[in-house]
């Protein structure tokens, strides 16, 4: 294993996966720097099973001189408790793919107009994915609790990042620095579980 794939397009994403896998002896690519294309249905009932049909579909592509790496791929998503969990798996494609989070961030807070801050909780979770050269696979899932502010806050993150407050509310995860959201993110707790699987692989 020279190099890792990660199955995104998204360079915030991309930039998270870079600082928090950086210690990995690897080469670490998205699709595109890979010249791969990919965009299967992503029509699990789980972020687990998204996954890992992203990272399959992405893998029975690679070229024959990236054969020998692994690939990798995420789902992740919103659960507000208050509205059944949605957007859930839905968090990217809920009220359309071209909607902007501005737009579905303010449908979220007005969802939840009336509710109390102590039922206004909600977490972030990711599941994350790896093919194997070999053909075996991996998946794991971070997950961070939280609640849902009142209004948008910060300009560090992305998505739903600045509705989504910590637990006392004292802050929105767009207002951590990239560092701190990499300590706690839910991607940051599922990358820093993959590395240590690949890790396994690469010993």
């Amino acid at each position: 294993m020279k190099r890792v794939i990660f199955a995104t397009g998204n360079e915030n994403k991309m930039r998270e996966v870079r600082e928090i896998l950086a210690e990995l002896p690897v080469e670490i690519l998205s699709m595109k720097e890979a010249g791969i294309s990919s965009d299967p249905d992503e029509n699990g009932e789980t972020f687990e099973e998204n996954a890992l049909i992203k990272a399959k579909a992405v893998a029975a592509v690679l070229p024959e001189q990236l054969k020998d790496s692994v690939v990798l791929a995420d789902d992740s998503g919103l659960e507000v408790d208050a509205m059944d969990k949605m957007p859930g798996v839905q968090s990217a494609r809920w009220m359309g793919h071209d909607t902007s989070y501005r737009i579905k961030n303010a449908k979220i807070i007005e969802n939840l107009e009336g509710v109390p801050v102590e039922k206004r909780t909600a977490r972030f979770v990711d599941a994350i994915a790896a093919v194997l050269p070999d053909g075996r696979d991996l998946v794991v899932r971070g997950v961070i609790e939280g609640k849902i502010g009142y209004e948008e806050k910060g300009e560090n993150g992305f998505g739903y990042d600045p509705i989504f407050m910590l637990p006392d509310m004292s802050r929105s995860t767009a207002e951590l620095s990239p560092e701190e959201k990499n300590e706690i993110s839910h991607r940051g707790k599922a990358l820093r579980q993959i590395a240590e699987k690949l890790r396994e692989v690469l010993a």
